[in-house]
């Protein structure tokens, strides 16, 4: 009986990861959507590998470690490590035959346009000759082959470094001999693509992948030898970083030293190019010790170059996306003084339709102004030549006092981290690397101001990283504050986070690890507490994962009681929606379009007189027990309404929206008899979000 329960229990939820593939399948929707600008499609494929790419050396790396510790029990969605790594593997392997036929489709498309990747044999005489010549004067100095026999071990592989697996006879041997292995490894410090000379007459454009040009001259890395196959395959090795933070006496030197170990981590997955010779397979997966995730790939491997590829070609604007033109926010704009402005009212500024330099003017003023006594700032990811760390060096260079807490370990910009953090503190700012087991992922940033009547605080809170380029690439929502509540609390959030502070009693945030989630579950039961008492009841969220078993069994409960609650979830999802008596008056829906949605906003009806948060949080495990996060609530009534309207707008999405079935696949949300209205679209038209009326 007990076990019938627990599977019944188990049941009741997705599983993350497999939650986590059925978006990748979202986003390669798009890249095979007929209706998205070709392109953009080929963007699409290349972010469907890179998705592919940090999945396996993080999710699946996790789960190889379960198993092999023995770990057998199951996790509260009723999966063993072992089962669930089977079903990955299965839905992996589907997902990487689907991504190579899109592949061939768009390369077909990009025919009809003039785009080819092309065969050396397809190319002309003089065509050759030009790639002979590059290969001879570019690619041929930067090789080195590298042999493996008794003399010579299996050189070190780095992890997803595309690489040639040479089998070679020497010339004289007998054919059942066994042969001869060496690798070598495709310069990643040269284009993937080369661009071939035009033909006689002709506009279109043609390109040779680096590594067939490479295996059209192979004969001059063997002399002696004659080559039998010559075929790519990329190793995926474990990215997480295993730290001792604790233990370290510099985190900024523990962290860079994991960075070198995470090149050489244990093998997660073998790409091997499709018909890989039986040898060559034999010694790879016999070194890497990887037979349960090796995969035959009918194409290119790692086809992330396709988005370089696209920002090569000049022209062809008619197969791009129209460049937005964010605007200045109008609040904002012809404002010598930013900060008498937002002593008189807040602002919120809505990204990429509204432009991230308001954020970059609200920072550089403060750099610049002499009556701003202190700056403090989190900084999570960066852009790579970003204007904040410019102007926060120039305020501290001035004698401002400028505290900024850098994340040395948001995953894959850790170096890029570590190099601003050297910079800044070169600088004279007080450069803090958060707290020990924690990483710092609010968006923060406080102001300090000596005015006429004393000191004054401004803040800007964001749901989104301190980063201008990301900013054209994501949709987020910050707010420019002076609330004196609001500052209050993010001066304490700051003492807590740089010094030692006891946690604070906070006024207006809510702040994982410490209370986040307990406000959070207070507000969803109060309003399964209304909906019980007969009252209106509503829960509208949007943000980009759910995964924590507490937060979904907090809104299954509030559904049971009867509250209306839409979520608007762009990826993970670990809640069953539309099960009768669980979960009937929830549903789930996730927008991939354009923009990647990345905004979190919560809003709760409170008896008809709403609260709405923005957020730096989703809705995870890891966001609400084992990070710095931050919900701060919006007074504002306008800019509550503006809250309200990105969320109606999210809700009416009838284009690029689709919606979580109880069976945990999705169904893309259709028009109908109703006028088609793509949410991202109608966002551009700015006036849209902030004066269309409360569609309740």
């Amino acid at each position: 009986m007990k076990e019938t329960t627990s599977r019944e229990a188990a049941n009741h939820y997705l599983n993350r990861d497999l939650s986590w593939a059925e978006f990748n399948w979202r986003v390669m929707e798009e890249a095979q959507d007929p209706t998205t600008p070709l392109l953009e499609r080929v963007k699409f494929l290349s972010i469907v590998s890179s998705n592919l790419d940090e999945f396996m050396s993080v999710r699946v790396a996790g789960i190889k470690d379960q198993i092999k510790a023995g770990y057998t029990k199951k996790d509260f969605t009723g999966y063993t490590p072992a089962g669930l790594f089977k079903r990955i593997m299965k839905r992996s392997s589907k997902m990487v035959s689907e991504q190579y036929r899109t592949y061939r489709e768009i390369l077909r498309l990009l025919g009809k346009e003039g785009i080819y990747i092309a065969d050396y044999e397809d190319l002309t005489v003089t065509q050759r000759k030009a790639m002979d010549e590059y290969y001879h004067e570019i690619v041929f100095p930067v090789l080195t082959p590298m042999a493996v026999d008794q003399a010579r071990p299996f050189p070190l592989v780095r992890t997803q470094a595309v690489y040639l697996a040479v089998v070679l006879m020497k010339e004289g041997d007998d054919p059942e001999d066994e042969p001869y292995f060496a690798i070598l490894q495709v310069p990643s410090n040269l284009m993937r693509f080369i661009e071939v000379p035009a033909r006689a007459n002709s506009k279109k454009h043609e390109f040779i992948l680096i590594e067939e040009l490479i295996e059209q001259h192979i004969h001059t890395l063997f002399s002696g030898y004659t080559a039998v196959s010559v075929q790519a395959f990329r190793l995926t090795r474990n990215a997480d970083l295993t730290l001792n933070e604790e233990g370290a006496e510099d985190l900024l030197e523990e962290i860079e030293n994991q960075l070198r170990r995470r090149r050489w981590g244990d093998p997660v997955r073998l790409e091997v190019q499709k018909g890989m010779h039986p040898y060559a397979l034999k010694q790879l997966t016999e070194e890497f010790e990887i037979t349960d995730n090796v995969f035959e790939i009918d194409g290119p491997i790692d086809l992330t170059y396709l988005m370089k590829l696209t920002g090569s070609l000049k022209g062809y604007d008619h197969l791009r996306y129209k460049p937005i033109e964010s605007v200045y926010p109008a609040e904002l704009d012809d404002i010598e003084d930013l900060f008498a402005k937002l002593r008189q009212r807040d602002v919120l500024v809505y990204h990429p339709y509204e432009s991230f330099d308001a954020v970059t003017d609200f920072i550089c003023q403060a750099a610049y102004d002499p009556q701003v006594l202190a700056i403090k700032m989190t900084l999570y990811r960066v852009s790579g030549n970003s204007p904040l760390i410019q102007a926060l060096a120039r305020a501290a260079e001035s004698g401002k006092q400028v505290t900024v807490v850098v994340e040395l370990k948001a995953r894959f910009d850790e170096e890029r981290n570590i190099a601003w953090a050297r910079m800044l503190e070169q600088s004279g700012c007080h450069v803090v690397y958060g707290l020990i087991g924690l990483k710092t992922h609010a968006k923060i940033t406080l102001v300090v101001r000596q005015e006429q009547d004393g000191l004054h605080r401004y803040v800007h809170v964001g749901t989104g990283n301190y980063n201008d380029n990301t900013a054209k690439l994501y949709t987020d929502v910050g707010l420019f504050t002076s609330h004196k509540v609001i500052g209050e609390d993010a001066s304490a959030l700051f003492n807590e986070v740089t010094g030692y502070s006891a946690p604070h009693n906070w006024k207006a945030f809510g702040v994982a690890p410490t209370d986040m989630m307990d406000k959070l579950f207070e507000k969803i039961r109060r309003e399964a507490k209304h909906a019980a008492e007969g009252k209106p009841a509503r829960i509208i969220a949007k943000f980009n994962s759910l995964s924590n078993q507490q937060m979904v069994d907090e809104l299954y409960q509030a559904s049971q009681a009867g509250v209306k609650i839409d979520l608007i979830v762009r990826g993970v999802c670990c809640l069953r929606p539309g099960v009768p008596g669980l979960s009937e008056h929830i549903t789930v829906r996730s927008i991939v379009d354009r923009f990647l949605e990345h905004s979190r906003i919560f809003y709760f009806e409170n008896e008809g007189e709403p609260e709405v948060y923005i957020a730096s949080a989703d809705w995870m495990t890891r966001n609400l027990t084992r990070r710095v996060e931050l919900m701060c609530p919006v007074f504002d009534k306008d800019i509550q309404q503006s809250l309200i309207n990105i969320l109606q707008l999210n809700l009416r999405d009838n284009v690029k929206a689709r919606q979580l079935q109880p069976n945990g696949l999705y169904e893309r949300v259709t028009a109908g008899d109703d006028e088609p209205l793509r949410s991202q679209f109608e966002a551009m038209r700015i006036s849209s979000w902030k004066t269309t009326a409360h569609e309740g």
